[in-house]
């Protein structure tokens, strides 16, 4: 179990603290809801959450396997809903790895992607697409 403590600290803005290691962030609502939109929103920190839960369960069935994935990158796309309830409807990512397409282990690091804590814990009515965009490098191994 991990702690978070929170605090909304006026403004719409909310600070956060990460119980085990102190690390704080600060949240702000976004301009086109009230806020001014100086920091990651709620709904942003779902996104950032789920391309990093991909980086990370990806990282480590490459670490298992031998395959180097670094330099990889995620680019995800938030669109919330344009009528009420305001809510996340698509979150489009876009995974890049320095990875040849034809990696005898590609099906399974797109597994260990799709299959992430983030990505099994939103909600089905959020799509969520993904593009992965394989780069071959020199230095990726079997």
């Amino acid at each position: 179990m991990v702690q978070i403590d929170l605090e909304y600290q006026g403004g719409l803005r909310c600070a956060a603290v990460h119980g085990p290691s102190q690390t704080q962030i600060f949240t702000d609502a976004p301009v086109d809801n009230h806020g001014r939109g100086e920091s990651f929103s709620p709904t942003d920190l779902v996104a950032t959450a789920l391309g990093t839960c991909m980086l990370t369960i990806m990282g480590i069935y490459a670490e298992k396997n031998g395959i180097n994935i670094q330099g990889a990158r995620v680019k995800v796309l938030k669109e919330m809903t344009s009528v009420a309830p305001r809510k996340i409807a698509r979150l489009i990512t876009q995974i890049e790895l320095p990875v040849a397409q034809d990696h005898p282990r590609r099906e399974a690091l797109e597994r260990a992607a799709l299959t992430c804590p983030v990505h099994e814990s939103l909600h089905p009515d959020v799509e969520k697409p993904v593009e992965f965009i394989w780069l071959p490098a020199a230095n990726a191994s079997a």
